[in-house]
């Protein structure tokens, strides 16, 4: 007998004003497209006509930014005086892209502009003394820091002790102190007049090119072009697919689609994807991460020197380089996802020799902690995977030589970057925000921690210990078809704040079950008077629990599959519960059609 995995939470009844169904009519919306977006907070005639509006009117006035005018100025006197710069960007795909981003920005101005990637494993987050050094050594009066910065008060300090000014923009969380930078242009600080602080690292450097680059001949369409890579920083990084980043993605997507920088193109072919497929899952399962497979088992120069590529050949070689890397880092992830998973079973032993209780305890944790021997570039990637399958909070650290390097994500209710600043006084250094951070610990303070964070996730931790998959409609199955296809689409690009809208399809039966590569499950099942394919990634249990004849409830994403030159309605499974297990669901549905 099949089980869910997950909580359904169906939708709650919403209530559409007259003004905004006159509004969603003036826009072609159907009455059920609309009750989704209403759901998801748009409520207002006007939230409508910005949703669907188009990209470029999402954009915002980039000198309402805190400290436009000092960096202005501030990079008008390097241009005149003919300074160089060295931008200093962080080593993951946010960083990266904003890296590129405010290079090719600065030398678009004249600038001698050079390009700096820390080592995650030597320099690991945040601006470096390294650099610092480096910026001396090459005369450089002027450090621009993209995607960090905001918590590296000690080196902005060291940096101005040597004659150099720094202007940072980030976007992460603010500490109580602000650094002694000249400028600090992060949407988050109190004083911001900012009207859309949700940017990502590569927002930021994309906004402030926009600001740069207002004056010049042609200066608005060059900026424009950079959205491209501000919109694979957005999209890895998880911020909002909303309000200014998702005009951004929508701009950006569209540069992939039609001009891709010599880089991103190779990158692509060498992937196998055709440009005018891109799409937002492109970005997340392709683009970014070969481009973080860079830095999480080598260094991420590689990465930063294909985004600037401007010549073919040469990105063809990078792009090959790129592709090894990500191979690498795929079997490694998986390596120490599965060690990981056994030393949380191993920690919880410690504490009990009974096996049951131990697998209890993991299974109903507020939060997954767990350290171990990994490598330092994958422990993010290990944590976000922990987080997904529990639903809950996940950190995930790499034992170095007496400290502890950690990644954390989000899989539930827990800002992570105050969770983070609560635990402050033992952490050597901290950062991030709400949905992803990292730190530094003395390893023997790691068990203080891990105690300390697990009561700050236990305050919100659900009482159903299972992930919750939220339904944007619940409907008997002969109402999903091609018109609610093309009815959902509206809502693109979807991702986090505007996530792909998923449907419960009561009331099917399975026709045919298959085991296909790859631990996925291939399932047919039959509405009314036909039938549709659908498929269970990563979902190689159903094939066992599952038999032609069963009647079925699913939760799905409804997508286009094309096959052989036709095209046809799929079924991308989230979830599977025999049908009627969830009797909540019929004062939605009204009663099923017998079968």
């Amino acid at each position: 007998m099949v089980e869910p995995r997950y909580r359904w939470q169906f939708p709650a009844p919403v209530h559409v004003s007259d003004e905004l169904r006159l509004a969603g009519e003036r826009h072609g919306l159907s009455a059920r497209l609309l009750g989704v977006l209403a759901a998801r907070g748009i409520g207002h005639p006007a939230e409508l006509d910005a949703f669907l509006a188009p990209p470029l009117d999402g954009l915002h006035d980039p000198s309402l930014l805190p400290d436009a005018a000092i960096v202005v100025d501030r990079i008008g006197r390097a241009r005149t005086r003919g300074e160089g710069v060295l931008v200093f960007g962080d080593f993951d795909a946010d960083g990266l892209t904003g890296l590129a981003i405010m290079t090719i920005a600065l030398r678009r101005l004249g600038i001698d502009a050079q390009p700096y990637v820390p080592s995650r494993l030597e320099e690991g987050h945040g601006l470096s003394l390294r650099a610092v050094e480096t910026a001396a050594e090459q005369g450089r009066g002027l450090i621009v820091t993209v995607d960090c910065g905001t918590t590296s008060g000690a080196e902005i300090a060291v940096a101005a002790g040597r004659g150099i000014d720094v202007v940072v923009t980030d976007h992460h969380h603010l500490p109580p102190v602000l650094p002694p930078a000249l400028a600090l242009v992060n949407p988050h600080r109190a004083d911001s007049r900012y009207p859309d602080p949700r940017l990502a690292g590569s927002g930021v450097a994309f906004k402030v090119a926009q600001l740069l680059l207002a004056d010049m001949p042609g200066g608005r369409e060059a900026a424009l072009e950079l959205a491209e890579l501000a919109a694979i920083g957005a999209v890895s990084d998880v911020v909002p697919i909303l309000g200014e980043n998702r005009s951004i993605v929508r701009l950006g997507l569209e540069r992939l689609r039609t001009a891709p920088r010599p880089g991103l193109a190779a990158l692509l072919a060498r992937a196998g994807v055709v440009p005018a497929s891109v799409e937002l899952e492109t970005i997340g399962f392709v683009i970014a991460p070969r481009l973080n497979a860079a830095g999480r088992v080598g260094e991420a120069v590689e990465a930063a020197r294909l985004l600037l590529a401007e010549d073919s050949a040469e990105a063809a070689t990078l792009a090959e380089a790129l592709e090894a890397a990500n191979q690498t880092r795929r079997e490694a992830t998986k390596q120490a996802l599965a060690e990981a998973r056994l030393a949380l079973v191993d920690d919880a032993l410690a504490a009990t020799t009974d096996a049951a209780l131990a697998a209890e305890f993991v299974r109903t944790a507020a939060a997954t902690v767990v350290r171990g021997p990994w490598p330092v570039g994958i422990v993010g990637l290990v944590a976000a995977r922990l987080a997904e399958e529990t639903g809950r909070p996940a950190v995930v650290g790499a034992e170095l030589e007496g400290i502890v390097r950690a990644s954390c994500r989000n899989g539930g209710g827990l800002d992570l970057a105050a969770a983070l600043e609560q635990c402050g006084e033992l952490l050597i250094r901290f950062g991030g925000h709400r949905g992803a951070a990292g730190f530094e610990i003395a390893a023997e303070r790691w068990e203080a921690f891990r105690e300390r964070f697990l009561a700050l996730a236990a305050v919100v931790a659900p009482p159903d210990p299972r992930p919750t998959l939220q339904l944007d409609l619940a409907l008997p199955a002969g109402d999903v078809d091609y018109r609610l296809l093309a009815e959902l689409a509206r809502l693109a690009p979807t991702g986090p704040g505007n996530p792909d809208p998923l449907v419960g399809v009561f009331g099917l039966t399975v026709t045919r079950v298959r085991q296909a590569n790859g631990g996925h499950t291939q399932l047919t099942v039959r509405r009314e008077r036909d039938v549709v394919d659908a498929i269970a990634f990563g979902r190689d249990d159903l094939s066992a629990v599952l038999a032609p004849g069963d009647r079925v409830d699913v939760v799905a994403r409804l997508v286009s599959r094309r096959y052989g030159g036709y095209e046809s309605l799929q079924l991308d499974l989230r979830d599977v519960a025999p049908s009627g297990h969830h009797p909540e669901a019929a004062p939605i549905l009204g009663a099923l059609a017998a079968p």
